[in-house]
């Protein structure tokens, strides 16, 4: 099965093509950080004429990376949710108006359901069951996943994501926009033991996260250090350690506690945090520890891609899930409310 796979939750354009046989053909991805810089966050209306603007171009080029054209397609997805209404339906309607002029089915994917099968895109990929953790800009959450669509929520943040107190922090210290990698980037020069950062929500039971407690400690040391108002360079670097450190270790903790509460031994890791090299290496030194594994989609797929959308689109298109007559979008969406896939191939109707 032939799908083409497209992504405009936030601020990426992505599109990929992906066979059932043969695995993913293509993949074009268009980042709008040039577009939101100015603006120190995403504007929600640029996003979305930015992504009318480049969808067709890529998905024209992805097809040519892949040889093929779009009458040898067998099916399309698109994120339905969550994220930015307006981005959402661009994608929806360009992916709905494809399908129907081609005669093929559509599906829309769950967003973050996208994320968590990523590794599946690996050749060393996980089995069910697992632990995921979703970390990104707009979500941290922990889920006991059985199998596609059989998701129980653990844990997620009470406020703000890790990936969101991340560019959080660095907004704070004057890092260039998006500020979480300008953190992460500028941690390697730091001493993390220079400031004490709280681990939070980790002297407690429960697999929860809370970060505006660490981002308030953050803001704390840097007005306790600015002379004048500005932060020397070292000092910048000295905070952004000991905050990554921070946050690391509290995802650390709380996957520890997931994968014993569970009784498993395998972890996924899926979002764009995901790419941390700090947390990769704490996290596989962990499960290594229980004797278990930890599975990560490359770096590339942990931001939003159309690949994942490609990947988790097939899957319930080829269980006969296909999109409704409706266009809705979803902007929030709990991943526990997704149907299952069965392994057969009756109809099993609109996954919203």
């Amino acid at each position: 099965m032939l799908i083409l796979g497209l992504e405009t939750s936030c601020d990426e354009t992505g599109v990929a093509v992906f066979d059932s046989e043969r695995g993913l053909l293509s993949h074009r991805l268009y980042s709008q950080i040039a577009v939101h810089a100015e603006y120190g966050g995403v504007v929600p209306e640029l996003a979305s004429r930015d992504h009318v603007r480049k969808a067709l171009p890529l998905i024209n080029e992805a097809l040519a990376d892949a040889g093929h054209t779009v009458h040898d397609l067998d099916g399309i997805a698109y994120t339905q949710g969550p994220g930015l209404v307006g981005a959402l339906l661009v994608g929806a309607s360009l992916g709905r108006s494809l399908a129907w002029g081609l005669d093929i089915p559509a599906v829309g994917v769950h967003h973050m359901e996208g994320h968590l099968l990523a590794p599946m895109l690996e050749e060393n990929r996980p089995d069910f069951p697992f632990v995921a953790l979703l970390v990104s800009g707009g979500h941290t959450q922990l889920v006991q996943v059985a199998g596609i669509g059989e998701y129980t929520l653990l844990g997620e943040s009470l406020d703000d994501a890790a990936g969101e107190a991340f560019d959080k922090a660095a907004k704070m210290m004057g890092l260039p926009y998006p500020g979480g990698p300008e953190l992460s980037k500028l941690a390697e020069q730091g001493d993390d033991k220079r400031f004490i950062f709280p681990r939070p929500m980790t002297n407690r039971p429960g697999l929860d996260f809370s970060f505006s407690g660490l981002k308030t400690a953050a803001r704390t040391a840097i007005l306790e250090q600015a002379v004048d108002g500005v932060l020397a360079q070292q000092t910048k670097a000295d905070i952004s350690a000991c905050f990554q450190a921070a946050v690391v270790d509290t995802l650390a903790i709380k996957c520890k506690r997931a994968l014993k509460q569970t009784g498993l031994k395998n972890l996924v890791i899926a979002g764009g945090v995901g790419a941390n090299t700090l947390l990769r290496q704490q996290l596989t030194e962990m499960t290594q520890k229980l004797g278990g594994q930890v599975f990560y989609p490359r770096p590339e797929f942990c931001t939003d891609n159309g690949a994942m959308i490609a990947y988790a689109g097939c899957q319930r298109l080829m269980a006969g899930q296909t999109a409704g007559l409706s266009l809705g979008v979803v902007p929030r969406w709990p991943m526990t409310e997704l149907s299952p896939i069965k392994g057969n191939n009756e109809d099993q109707g609109d996954l919203s």
